[in-house]
């Protein structure tokens, strides 16, 4: 339960950080509010979920991480996913998991196409 409080506590702070984000700020970041207060809010198990998913399409994390603003994209589809589960099922499935079988998937065909 402390934990969990901790963890509340945080994502205020990290919010309230971000709401006071100057323009010139996010302009530097060249970001919305709304995409940093996104990715806040995101799980944190997001970049672990990319990687995953990019080695199921053939890709490194070297390969993932080489343009950092289609990472960053990649990130937020992956964040505002809505297939949790379905990504769970196919990730837990290791070495048999096939990129046909990630459908579901927001970013295929972006995996798809850096592959």
């Amino acid at each position: 339960m402390f934990d969990r409080i901790k963890t509340l506590l945080a994502r205020w702070r990290q919010e309230k950080e971000v709401s006071n984000l100057s323009d010139q700020e996010l302009n530097d970041m060249g970001m919305t509010r709304d995409q940093v207060m996104a990715f806040v809010r995101m799980p944190a198990d997001v970049p672990d979920r990319v990687a995953a998913m990019a080695e199921i399409f053939g890709l490194t994390d070297e390969q993932i991480h080489a343009d950092h603003g289609r990472y960053m994209d990649l990130l937020y589809t992956c964040g505002q996913c809505r297939d949790r589960r379905a990504c769970r099922h196919l990730l837990d499935q290791g070495d048999f998991a096939r990129p046909e079988d990630a459908d579901f998937c927001g970013n295929k065909y972006a995996f798809s196409a850096a592959a």
